[in-house]
């Protein structure tokens, strides 16, 4: 057998080739990222739980399939870290806060985890995240800080930032992270990654909610769209789900540019002003983009301050009605940022205020699909800002101003349309910028499509980091 390139080095198709052809074992792999883990972990603090035995096992099991030239899917063998709040059976989901630091291991996969098993993907354990998955950021009461491997004092963003930090790091070619205002686009774009949030239902999770999806997070395009074809497999649990389609995420190669309609937001005017170095980034892209013959026209913004502090609104009591349901020895352990931010006004919330933020929800989903529907596609900066200081729980630090940064990403949860966040470019501190591609409602295979041609169209990516 040759010698083993470095995880990093590998993406999930050039890994599940290499079992095809026998040039790759999948025990040897998996204990390859596995000690690629303990490397990185000391610095990074990206997982909640390493199961070596069960990935080695699970790999073995891999081994023999391929051998036998029987893989259960192309992905069999493929190792991959799913997010804390993903249940998987036998393990415990505390979603973030040390208030469920006596969290039962949970009975049965969720749907992610489930087709993920099903696809005979070596799990290698569960990433971390923030108290409640309502911080966009790597600071949790219970796992403490993750840290961005590009450069340790600053934050990955979040919620789904330990899988943002190990697909940066090389842990695995594949991660599932989860998202419901901008949870796998924001540690994208601050992490130099691609993450897909796919169309609301096309990948089943359980339980279901207004905007929550789960969706790949990889360092190219191509694993994403492999990982989508075991994702999106049916689930009857969640009732939120679209019917079932099959699609081959994989043809992801040959989209025709020009004569495409997009429409270009370079600023939505409202929460955090857009970075210079973001702008620039952005608008290079859509540059790229019309020279490749699309058809680029700038749009305006079609968020407002009132229709952004309304989704914070509707945030704030749903997780109100989650803390207020906790004991007091519990409450006393959760966050105090988060303690603070749901509490603050949301514990004065009146059943007229509860829905005038519910509605704040239904106008932003219509004027999003409105503001959307004259283009094939929309292209975004995916977070106006560079990534901030890795302790703080928000960039600002401030429990009434929480959410002023995901202005660019909530609109589309709302709205159920896919939209992914791929690596454009470097500040000139060498931070990662993302751009954000946004499709219409369904069209999945269109996002990755485009996001694949951009991929080839962008400037030549730094290094990925290793550890000092």
């Amino acid at each position: 057998m040759r010698a083993m390139a470095a995880t990093h080095e590998l993406d999930a198709l050039q890994v599940a080739a290499q079992y095809s052809s026998g040039a790759l074992s999948p025990l040897e792999y998996t204990r390859a990222c596995l000690a690629r883990i303990d490397t990185w972990e000391p610095r990074l603090n990206a997982m909640y739980r390493i199961d070596r035995e069960g990935a080695l096992a699970a790999a073995r099991a891999a081994e023999s399939r391929w051998r036998a030239k029987q893989p259960l899917s192309p992905l069999d063998g493929v190792p991959v870290t799913i997010k804390e709040n993903i249940y998987t059976k036998g393990d415990p989901a505390p979603i973030g806060t040390k208030a469920n630091d006596d969290a039962a291991p949970q009975p049965a996969d969720a749907p992610p985890a489930a087709r993920l098993r099903e696809a005979g993907c070596v799990i290698l354990g569960k990433t971390t995240m923030p108290d409640f998955g309502m911080l966009s950021s790597g600071l949790s009461s219970i796992h403490a800080i993750t840290r961005n491997p590009w450069r340790l004092d600053r934050n990955t963003s979040g919620s789904s930032s330990g899988a943002g930090a190990a697909a940066a790091a090389g842990y695995a070619p594949l991660h599932v992270g989860t998202d419901i205002g901008g949870s796998v686009r924001l540690p994208a774009t601050h992490c130099g990654i691609f993450a897909l949030k796919p169309s609301l239902g096309r990948v089943p999770v359980y339980p279901p909610y207004i905007g929550r999806i789960a969706g790949p997070m990889t360092r190219g395009v191509a694993a994403s769209a492999m990982l989508m074809n075991v994702l999106s497999r049916p689930d009857a649990r969640d009732h939120m789900s679209l019917p079932y389609q099959a699609i081959d995420f994989s043809d992801i190669d040959g989209l025709k540019v020009k004569g495409l309609r997009i429409g270009f937001l370079p600023d939505m005017k409202v929460g955090l002003p857009v970075n210079a170095e973001v702008a620039a980034a952005a608008g290079a892209a859509a540059k790229a983009l019309a020279a490749a013959g699309a058809n680029v026209e700038e749009m305006p913004s079609f968020l407002t301050p009132e229709l952004l502090d309304g989704m914070s609104r509707f945030f704030e009591a749903r997780s109100h009605n989650d803390f207020a349901l906790l004991p007091p020895a519990k409450q006393a352990k959760v966050l105090p940022f988060i303690t603070e931010w749901c509490t603050w006004r949301a514990k004065n919330f009146t059943g007229r205020d509860v829905m005038a933020a519910y509605s704040s929800y239904v106008t932003l989903r219509e004027v999003t699909v409105c503001a959307c529907a004259p283009y094939d596609f929309v292209l975004s900066p995916t977070s106006p800002i560079l990534p901030y200081e890795a302790e703080l729980p928000a960039p600002g630090n401030d429990p009434h101003n929480a959410l002023p940064h995901i202005a660019f990403t909530v609109p589309y949860n709302m709205s159920e349309q896919p939209a992914a966040s791929l690596n454009w470019t470097s500040s000139k501190d060498g931070l990662p910028i993302g751009i954000q591609i946004i499709g219409r409602r369904f069209d999945d295979l269109g996002v990755l499509r485009l996001s694949r041609a951009l991929e080839q169209l962008r400037p030549a990516q730094k290094a990925w980091p290793e550890p000092a």
